[in-house]
């Protein structure tokens, strides 16, 4: 058993001198990395020690490229979910920014307006209001206000002229 041990152990020294440098060379062809290519060469030959049955040596190349191109597929996933994840964390962030910033502005922009309709007559500002704020249309401020459709129409026109003007200026 001893006799075998010793004899796996010289061939995986042998692999290592033969093999090593192409099995760098192919790992660092797929993955484009100088450190992490040399950690992964390592790993294989660190997983061919670990390997408790008997290695061949008509087998060993085909062994020693099998383990680094499982690696290099782990490797991969791994590196293709961190920068997944990276990415959705990075959107996420910027989403949420962009809301606040985006309430934040429509937050100054609705207090523009609101102190425009202070400055409106009392009869446009309250058309204006039941028009926008209400979700009210045309005929049914008429009737509440008992005003002809025509008066209201055109207290809207000219209210969301002055509004519109102002909102141009502030921004």
């Amino acid at each position: 058993m001893k006799d075998q041990t010793a004899k796996t152990s010289e061939l995986i020294a042998f692999a290592y001198v033969e093999y090593s440098a192409k099995v760098y060379r192919y790992i660092y062809y797929k993955i484009n990395n100088r450190e992490e290519s040399e950690d992964l060469t390592q790993d294989v030959f660190i997983r061919l020690m670990n390997y408790n049955q008997i290695i061949c040596e008509e087998t060993i190349r085909f062994f020693i490229f099998t383990i680094a191109r499982n690696l290099v597929n782990d490797y991969l996933r791994r590196y293709y979910k961190r920068q997944e994840i990276t990415s959705y964390i990075y959107d996420h962030r910027t989403a949420t920014s962009n809301e606040i910033e985006s309430q934040i502005i429509a937050n100054d922009l609705l207090s523009c307006e609101q102190y425009k309709l202070s400055l409106l007559p009392p009869q446009r500002r309250t058309i204006y209001t039941m028009n926008r704020f209400e979700n009210k249309n045309v005929t049914e401020i008429s009737s509440e206000l008992n005003l002809s459709v025509r008066t209201v129409e055109n207290h809207l026109f000219i209210g969301r002229k002055e509004v519109r003007e102002f909102m141009r200026e502030c921004i």
